[in-house]
């Protein structure tokens, strides 16, 4: 036994010796130090020791196995150095790769500023579900069932009796059911109709609503609101033009225009006028001490008027060639 531990010394030097792999060098570990590696193999045959020899094969096993760890351990160090001196140093004092920052979407950085006006006039931003009842979405808003935005080619229709919302004005229902007056919100959002896309229509775009309603709210407070988001966003001097219009919802209701200097000629932006009070009784508010305005804005359209934008379609087709001029 103690011839063979010898052996397995000098073959377990000459092969160590010899490795430059460190898989290579794991499987020859195992296969001299592993539980039924070569050592433990001939470790096993210590019980056919004479007892007079035993204590000499003992003492040979341990320094046979020792050697061997050394062994194993001297080269881990070799082949540990060897491999990290290929290893490419870094110079920690050279500056890092840069990469250009992205920026926020166009019609993002609008809601933003849109709503950051209305918030230093005193409104409170609120939001609403994308899916709502015909409820909300039409006769909490006084909108008759044989009004033509009921219709299927204006409303995203679901099932059990679900839509996708056509308007930001259900957020107005929702929140003067749960807060009585004096509020003021601005509301933006997804909202979806069934058109077909081209240069000024999607079937999905953004709106922001507003409300205000409180004891003698005028149409007076509903025009200073308007000019002074006109101003502030558009810039100082821009000229609003409010013309007489139709909203179920709105009573009196009026369309609102801006002058554009660089088209010569009047642009709509948005819908405005005084809360129905048949939207008011439906949320339980009584329209004999109260009053209200609210107005809508589309954001795609106050970004494409304040930037110049041609084609609504810009917006959505992800081409960073249009998005980094923003």
């Amino acid at each position: 036994m103690i011839e063979d531990l010898k052996k397995l010394e000098i073959d377990a030097q000459a092969e160590i010796s010899s490795l430059t792999d460190p898989k290579l060098f794991e499987e020859a570990k195992t296969k001299y130090l592993g539980r039924k590696g070569l050592l433990a193999v001939i470790s096993s045959r210590m019980a056919e020791v004479p007892a007079d020899k035993k204590r000499d094969a003992g003492q040979e096993l341990n320094r046979v196995k020792s050697a061997i760890e050394s062994l194993f351990a001297d080269k881990q160090k070799d082949l540990g150095s060897s491999s990290s001196a290929g290893v490419k140093k870094i110079d920690t004092s050279m500056p890092g790769t840069f990469y250009a920052p992205g920026t926020l979407h166009p019609l993002t950085q609008v809601m933003e500023d849109v709503v950051s006006i209305f918030q230093k006039l005193g409104f409170r931003l609120v939001e609403g579900p994308e899916v709502e009842t015909e409820y909300y979405n039409f006769e909490a808003l006084n909108i008759p069932l044989n009004h033509p935005a009921r219709d299927s080619f204006d409303t995203f229709y679901l099932d059990n009796g679900r839509l996708l919302r056509s308007q930001t004005s259900p957020v107005q229902i929702r929140v003067m059911e749960k807060t009585k007056p004096p509020l003021q919100i601005i509301a933006p959002g997804k909202v979806y109709r069934p058109d077909a896309t081209d240069a000024t229509h999607s079937f999905m775009f953004h709106q922001i609503e507003g409300l205000m309603v409180d004891e003698n709210v005028s149409f007076a407070h509903l025009k200073g609101v308007l000019f002074a988001f006109a101003q502030e966003f558009f810039g100082q001097g821009t000229k609003l033009r409010f013309r007489p219009h139709f909203f179920p919802f709105t009573e009196p209701s009026a369309e609102i225009d801006i002058w554009s200097d660089t088209r010569n000629s009047w642009l709509e932006v948005l819908g405005a006028g005084m809360v129905h009070p048949h939207v008011l009784k439906s949320v339980k508010i009584d329209p004999e001490k109260y009053t209200g305005f609210a107005f809508g804005m589309g954001v795609e359209r106050l970004a494409m008027l304040k930037y110049g934008v041609e084609d609504i379609r810009y917006f959505f087709e992800n081409d960073l060639r249009f998005l980094k001029q923003f």
